[in-house]
Formats: C-alpha cells, structure tokens, sequence
C-alpha cells in the first residue's frame, strides 16, 4: 500500500487560534531553505484575513516588546555547530526571556553522506537544552532538516544498479537525523517535520525511495527547481503547515 499524509489546511483552524498566535514573540533561525519557508508565510499571510502576523528580519528590529515573528540567517551552510553557535547568540541578545517560540532549522547542505549524525544531533541537543534550562518560559521547536530531490530517470536506477547514488546517500544521512530527532522529541514537545512535508506530494502521496529495503523520504520536482530549494508551490506547501503548527504550538497542542 502506498503511503499517505493528510494534511491539515488552513481553515481547520479557528480565528482565535490565529488571534492567539498574533500575539506571539517569535524567532527562528535559518539559511537560504528558511528564506524560502519565509517569504511562503509572508505570500499566505497576505492572501488571509485570519492571520496576521508581524514578519521582521532580527536587523529591522529596536524591540521585541510587540509581538513579532523575528527572523534571521545564522551561521555557514555546511557548519552545523555555527549554526548552533549563533542561534544562541543571536537568542541571547535579542528575543531572550521575551521569546514564546523559538526555533531553528538546518540546512540539506550541512548533512550529507560523510556527516557523522550522531554527533550533530549531540551537539544540538546540548544547544537546545542549554537553551531551555536558561529560558524555561520559551518554546523551543524542533524541525527536521529538508532534502533534496531524488532522480527516477532510465540513467540513473541504471547506475544505481552499479553502485548506489550519491544524492540518495545524502537524502539517507537526513532522513537518518530526522529520525532521532523523531524518535527523541515527538509526543513529548514540539516537532516540526519539514522533511515529511517536502515528501508529501499534493495528491496526499509520499515521495519515497528505497535503499537496502528501506524506504526514505525526498523532496520531490513538484516542489523546486533546483533539487533542494523551494519553488512558489513549494514555499506555500510548507508554510501553510509551519504555520498551522506554529499556531497548535503555541495552544500546548504537540501532538
């Protein structure tokens, strides 16, 4: 049986729930994906009469005394421990004890087929923990790492016949990381899954492959252009569900 999502959409969500998440602090921290997630919130946000939300690059921002769903590039792309480095700078000087969420998501690029997971996910669980013994009142979320696209032409199952795709490879490894994070966090707090997002096509469907007998998660055509970012489909796909998560998030619902 082929597996399938089904996705929340916008309208499942009352008013007041979207009037209960305006009135948020917000910060996430990311790299070019994130600015792709970003500008898809800011396109929904325009089209709805529900949400509204007050979008804010961390440099366009003198306080965090209004509300505000504060962004910003962090760190080097291939780097996960600058990334963490200045999640927490930026966290610590800026949006701190006046967070109510707060969130960061890493890059495809930073996890690839030679990345050792085990010690990422290490040191991002101290980031983490670090955080919130420091900021018991924030909310701190944890999001999947995006993937990149999977080929299904003649060529290339011909070549994997020789030896295994080194894309595939890399999708493993994050789908690998994904997976403890899962296994870690879900039930219990927060979690974000923007990897089985990307994977979740819009007939409902799961893009997967298989390797050794198991099957992993990619991000499929319909949603970019390049194999990695997100296309306009695709940033609104994923925002949609950020969104409808952010707003369960921020009513105690983690389920």
């Amino acid at each position: 049986m082929t597996e399938k999502a089904d996705l929340p959409s916008i309208s499942d969500l009352p008013d007041s729930a979207w009037d209960k998440l305006s009135k948020k602090n917000i910060y996430f921290g990311h790299q070019s994906v994130g600015n792709n997630i970003v500008d898809g919130i800011s396109s929904v946000v325009a089209s709805s009469d529900s949400i509204k939300l007050n979008i804010k690059n961390i440099n366009e921002i003198s306080t965090y005394d209004v509300p505000v769903f504060a962004h910003s590039e962090i760190g080097e792309n291939g780097d996960t421990n600058s990334k963490f480095k200045d999640f927490s700078k930026i966290f610590h000087e800026g949006p701190g004890d006046k967070a109510d969420l707060a969130f960061l998501k890493l890059c495809y690029w930073d996890i690839r087929r030679k990345t050792d997971v085990v010690e990422v996910f290490n040191n991002y669980q101290k980031t983490i923990e670090d955080l919130k013994e420091q900021y018991p009142d924030t909310v701190f979320i944890h999001v999947t790492v995006p993937l990149m696209s999977h080929s299904d032409s003649f060529i290339s199952k011909v070549k994997r016949m020789i030896k295994p795709d080194n894309s595939d490879l890399d999708n493993i490894k994050r789908n690998e990381l994904n997976d403890m994070l899962k296994e870690k966090y879900s039930g219990n707090e927060p979690v974000f899954d923007v990897a089985r997002i990307e994977a979740t096509l819009p007939n409902g469907k799961l893009a997967t492959f298989s390797h050794d007998g198991k099957k992993y998660y990619y991000l499929p055509d319909e949603y970019t252009n390049d194999g990695g970012h997100l296309n306009d489909h695709g940033r609104k796909h994923v925002a949609e569900q950020l969104l409808i998560s952010l707003a369960r998030f921020a009513d105690g619902d983690y389920k």
